[in-house]
């Protein structure tokens, strides 16, 4: 299994890198996001309670989710076109592992979101945010990335194992990337949300993805803010993973 994810990985990593052009394609949104969100809500940290004084530096954590969120949450397409292909019937005749046919799809679209993080990071520092560097938090970081990003990879997958059309799977894609980052403290804090926003947050794994970044990334380190999300994230990462290998193995039926 862990040969044939590795051969597949290098197999989607090599088209990657033969297609730049997509991957930086993915990056355009948050960019703008970092820049006219970080200018429009600039002025929002004069109110008692914000708990930074640069809203870039607060912003940032919630555009890095949400290059995550761009960047993964597409990852079903192009398994739904491959399977409308033939090209995954071809496979399931093979002795290829069927785990590695999607960990290797969610691994590989992992790797391309943590690329885009560290550029949004750069980017980011450049307009003169204040972020913690320091190579321990940047690991703690990366981590959050890649579980986030294989989360929501393999929701992605799943869906497109399920349902076996775009149209859907492309409304399913809109759904898990904008509500959610709302319904997240990647904008405001919770203390500046309506209650029933802040309720519904409760159960948003991006909220949870947002909080263990800030806690590392934005002012004092706070590990132990940290830890609670982290894990959350994890069990909630390993669900969705198992859910998409579920789902995969249904094919063969």
């Amino acid at each position: 299994m862990l040969a044939d994810t590795w051969y597949l990985f290098n197999k989607f990593m090599k088209i990657t890198i033969r297609m730049p052009m997509w991957t930086l394609f993915t990056l355009v949104q948050p960019l703008i996001w970092l820049v006219i969100f970080g200018q429009l809500f600039k002025n929002i940290t004069q109110l008692p309670g914000f708990p930074t004084e640069n809203y870039m530096d607060f912003f940032v954590p919630g555009v890095l989710i949400m290059t995550v969120l761009f960047g993964s949450s597409w990852s079903g397409v192009s398994l739904l076109r491959e399977i409308q292909s033939g090209t995954v019937d071809k496979m399931l005749a093979s002795p290829v592992s069927r785990v590695a046919i999607v960990l290797s799809r969610v691994l590989h679209s992992t790797a391309q979101v943590v690329a885009q993080v560290f550029i949004m990071l750069l980017v980011a520092w450049i307009l003169g945010a204040q972020l913690n560097l320091n190579p321990i938090y940047l690991i703690l970081t990366t981590l959050v990335i890649i579980l986030l990003g294989l989360c929501f990879a393999s929701v992605s997958n799943g869906f497109a194992i399920m349902l076996q059309r775009e149209e859907p799977l492309v409304i399913i894609g809109n759904l898990m990337t904008l509500p959610l980052m709302f319904f997240s403290t990647a904008l405001v804090p919770a203390s500046f949300m309506p209650g029933w926003i802040e309720y519904i947050s409760m159960a948003n794994p991006i909220n949870y993805a947002v909080e263990a970044v800030r806690a590392v990334l934005v002012g004092e380190p706070n590990l132990g803010a940290f830890v609670m999300p982290f894990i959350i994230l994890l069990v909630v990462t390993g669900a969705a993973l198992w859910w998409a290998v579920a789902a995969f193995n249904t094919l063969r039926d």
